[in-house]
């Protein structure tokens, strides 16, 4: 049979067109003799008709949800249209049709709204994947993937593949180890990131380099996260900040455009890292809706109680709160301390007086500079500041969800910059590096003289609260690299160990460089609507990082831990 349209093709203006079809029985109906088959493919659905007195009228009624069939008919009109399909004027008068292949009773309603939990649809993923919402994810990440490649190519840039097998280096999550055969008691690494790779591509002259890349981390996950993830790897020689930003704008600017059918403001906005420490309570920043947090210092003294000789009390009010009630109160005090705040206290506006946790305590000349309005909430945590900022930050994006704060189908972007460069770890009494060690100082003196102090030349991009891209302009200087590795307490012996090779190619003129990974998952993720990164992935794992679907991670034979030189001694209970 002739293949000639998809099941989303055909309109009014193609009746009487002979054409030919193919796809899965998604439903049969029986209506008075008349039998009514829904064709899906990937693009959509159509409906089939056959009359009993068609010869294909007998194959028609053996038929079951998801056979694959082709048939050959002619368009018509449908009498009851359906204005919720896209095909919903017509219908194909079925003249040839022809079984491809039988299916079992699917374990699982092959339909958009289906009654199977998610550890269900994962055992069963073929399947799952067959539901137009999860082919939608996809269509649409192949889709921004193809925006991301043309607008970077446009650029400039080439795409230039790095080696899965690589090395393990000491910053960053735990590596997942590959064992040599070859070479007993050796073993890979797979990458984290292609980092050391792409800086030595700038060594190499390559001026522009992206990457789709798969990356790999060993560490606990959560919905947005996944051990096996993919980013948009970008790095550029001779480049600053400003460069970087007017790349990724560009490609985010053309993705909306090309994919999402609208256009966005840039350039993007830009915030120091501090400032959104102090406004926002976090490092990414939900821009779409107000409410930002302040000082209520003035309230530390002795006749509070709860913020008596406290370091900071910080707040945020929130407007037409009348929903939430004391058992609403009672789970953000929650959500505080789940967030490293000690304490949630309030005062609210009723229309007629004031009243909360500590508005006993509170004198005339605090109301006047609290200025509540009617149905005001203001919601206070004393504590450090830290501490504080990151529970008020929790607090500020529950509040939000509660009240319906959050605009649909918008979407904020934010350039996050000026970060500290090292992080110290008071019981180790060692610093960390923020990023990783090959991000540049913004001043080396800092460096050398109040490591403490030192920020960085990197920065994130952030969209509607997520992270969706990290990077910054490089280390290119062999002697700023040593002080750096240094400063992180590695020794000679570390530094030849774990990165020999990338000191000495620093030796052989490196040009400035920088660059950015873009995560794809989070952004698919976040322009498809859903909350879920394994939504966006056509295999992922689950929240343990098991693949439920082919029983991975999975036992090997022996001969093949005898052939690796590995041995596995289970713990065994008494």
């Amino acid at each position: 049979m002739k293949y000639t349209h998809n099941n989303n093709e055909l309109r009014i203006k193609d009746i009487n067109k002979k054409v030919g079809l193919r796809g899965w029985v998604s439903r049969k109906r029986n209506l008075g003799g008349l039998i009514f088959i829904d064709l899906r493919d990937m693009h959509g659905i159509t409906q089939l008709v056959v009359a009993p007195e068609n010869e294909n009228y007998e194959t028609a009624q053996m038929l079951r949800n998801e056979y694959v069939i082709e048939v050959e008919g002619k368009v018509i009109e449908r009498v009851s249209k359906n204005k919720n399909m896209p095909t919903g004027d017509i219908e194909i008068e079925v003249i040839k049709l022809n079984l491809l292949s039988k299916a079992e009773n699917p374990p699982m309603i092959i339909q958009n709204e289906t009654d199977a939990l998610e550890e269900f649809r994962l055992k069963y993923r073929y399947l799952d994947l067959r539901r137009p919402v999860q082919q939608n994810y996809l269509i649409k990440r192949s889709q921004i993937v193809q925006s991301i490649r043309t607008s970077l190519i446009n650029n400039g840039f080439l795409e230039i593949e790095t080696p899965i097998l690589s090395k393990s280096t000491p910053e960053g999550a735990r590596d997942y180890l590959v064992p040599s055969r070859l070479h007993e008691g050796e073993f890979y690494a797979l990458p984290q990131s292609p980092q050391i790779y792409k800086q030595l591509l700038m060594i190499s002259g390559f001026e522009k380099y992206y990457q789709i890349a798969k990356c790999f981390r060993d560490e606990d996950l959560r919905s947005d996260r996944q051990p096996e993830f993919t980013q948009v790897d970008i790095e550029g020689a001779f480049v600053s900040e400003e460069d970087i930003f007017k790349y990724i704008e560009d490609l985010f600017y053309n993705l909306f455009k090309d994919v999402m059918k609208m256009e966005i403001e840039v350039p993007f906005l830009k915030m120091k890292y501090d400032d959104a420490i102090s406004k926002y309570g976090s490092d990414k920043p939900e821009m779409r809706f107000a409410n930002l947090i302040e000082s209520y210092n003035y309230l530390i003294r002795e006749d509070i109680p709860l913020f008596n000789g406290v370091d900071h009390v910080r707040g945020i009010v929130f407007e037409n709160a009348q929903s939430i009630t004391r058992r609403v109160i009672d789970s953000l005090t929650e959500v505080v301390k789940k967030n490293h705040g000690d304490a949630l206290a309030f005062i609210r506006h009723n229309g007629s007086e004031v009243t909360g946790s500590i508005a006993k305590f509170l004198n005339e000349d605090d109301l006047a500079k609290i200025n509540l309005e009617k149905d005001e909430i203001l919601f206070l945590v004393p504590g450090k500041y830290e501490n504080v900022s990151k529970a008020l930050g929790a607090l500020r994006l529950e509040v939000a969800k509660l009240l319906d704060l959050i605009p649909e189908n918008d979407y904020k972007f934010l350039w996050v910059t000026d970060w500290p460069l090292l992080e110290y770890d008071s019981e180790e009494e060692r610093f960390y590096a923020a990023h990783h060690p090959f991000t540049a100082p913004k001043s080396v003196e800092d460096l050398k003289n109040n490591p403490k102090e030192v920020r960085a030349r990197a920065y994130d991009i952030v969209l509607n609260g997520y992270e969706v891209g990290g990077g910054s302009i490089r280390i290119h200087n062999q002697d700023v690299q040593q002080l750096m590795f240094e400063t992180l307490g590695l020794s000679n012996e570390d530094i030849k160990e774990r990165f020999g090779f990338f000191v000495e190619a620093l030796k052989y003129g490196t040009p400035p460089h920088g660059g950015i990974a873009l995560g794809l998952d989070r952004i698919v993720m976040i322009l498809t609507n859903t909350t879920n990164i394994r939504d966006v992935i056509a295999f992922p794992k689950t929240q343990n990082a098991r693949d439920i679907m082919n029983q991975s991670p999975s036992s090997v034979e022996l001969e093949q831990l005898e052939e690796l030189h590995i041995k596995v001694s289970k713990n065994e209970k008494n």
